[in-house]
């Protein structure tokens, strides 16, 4: 009984060993879905770029040839350009977080010359919280007058009955492909 035995438990070690390794690759292979995921946004606008502008000298077109066209403008003036650029991680089972943000802010005179070039970096933030309270805003309190007049003309006993309305049955009963339609469909000419 001795050689049998040993024939029939080296197929279920051989088995069973056969399950760990494709179980152990099964989860190093998972692992790779829980890597933090680097996201970049915005202007990629590197150091090496910005500072080959000299204020002063270099003019709109130079800006644009080297970093391109801004990530936005000053709202009341076109001679602030705005580049913008952020570096977030996205890590599994935790909240995202900004690794690098920069800021580069370009002033223009009116003949289109460089006067200005700032850098504002992730310390440079200013961080706004939410102000507690309601701000109020006019026609959302309704006086009993209007809640009494509120529906006055409103009902309209007629409005149940079929009517022509663009070739159909009504405004949403028609009978060929919806409202307006003339009774013609979807059909092209």
């Amino acid at each position: 009984m001795r050689p049998a035995q040993h024939i029939f438990s080296r197929p279920r070690s051989l088995r069973l060993f056969s399950c760990a390794v494709i179980g152990v690759g099964l989860s190093l292979s998972g692992c790779v879905a829980f890597k933090p995921s680097v996201i970049q946004r915005g202007s990629l606008v590197q150091a090496d770029d910005y500072n080959q502008l000299k204020t002063g000298t270099s003019s709109r077109s130079d800006v644009m040839d080297l970093l391109g066209s801004p990530t936005s403008r000053a709202t009341f003036d076109d001679n602030t350009w705005i580049y913008i650029s952020m570096r977030q991680t996205l890590a599994p089972i935790s909240f995202p977080h900004i690794d690098k943000q920069q800021v580069v802010v370009l002033t223009f005179d009116q003949g289109g010359i460089l006067r200005n070039l700032r850098t504002l970096h992730k310390d440079d933030a200013r961080y706004v919280s939410m102000a507690m309270g309601k701000t109020p805003t006019p026609g959302t309190k309704i006086n009993i007058m209007q809640q009494i007049l509120g529906n006055v003309g409103r009902y309209n006993p007629m409005s149940q009955m079929t009517s022509t309305y663009g070739g159909s049955t009504g405004p949403m009963n028609s009978m060929n492909g919806g409202p307006g339609h003339g009774g013609q469909g979807n059909s092209l000419p």
